[in-house]
């Protein structure tokens, strides 16, 4: 198969303008020094949630994240907080808040090796094949996730 020139333009274009497209892969290492790969999920929905402990939408979305990842076996939650200052003060906060899903303490290079974070929260639903079916900035329900995977069990 030849390489197209246009192809890679529209690609270094979608970089240009900023709309990279979401990784179709990453790993990650939590809070606690373990690694979580997309590759791992396989057969699962992961929901990959950036969030900081100063942002009110966030803050409000965490119940609905806890509540989806607690009722669903085929789902996997990620949390990657950002702008930090004191990472032991994040996990104090994520406990505070019954935060029972791996806690990645982000940043700029976390943030760019999974897809564009135009702001806080923004959250990335991988499917469970590994492909990226949303991409959502600002606050997300429960509803809205439901509405994404189907209320279907992956498998």
């Amino acid at each position: 198969m030849q390489n197209h020139p246009s192809r890679l333009l529209l690609v270094l274009a979608l970089f240009w303008i900023g709309i990279a497209p979401a990784a179709e892969n990453f790993t990650l290492t939590d809070a606690q020094g373990k690694s979580h790969s997309l590759a791992d999920y396989r057969g699962k929905w992961v929901i990959v949630n950036f969030w900081a402990t100063w942002c009110p939408p966030c803050l409000e979305e965490i119940p609905d994240l806890v509540a989806i990842k607690d009722s669903r076996k085929d789902v996997e939650v990620i949390g990657i907080a950002m702008e930090f200052q004191d990472a032991k003060q994040v996990m104090q906060f994520a406990d505070g808040m019954f935060v029972d899903y791996p806690i990645v303490l982000g940043d700029r290079k976390i943030s760019d090796s999974i897809g564009q974070v135009d702001g806080l929260p923004t959250t990335f639903i991988y499917d469970p094949q590994g492909k990226l079916a949303e991409r959502h900035v600002g606050k997300i329900t429960r509803k809205q996730i439901e509405r994404v995977i189907g209320g279907k069990k992956a498998g």
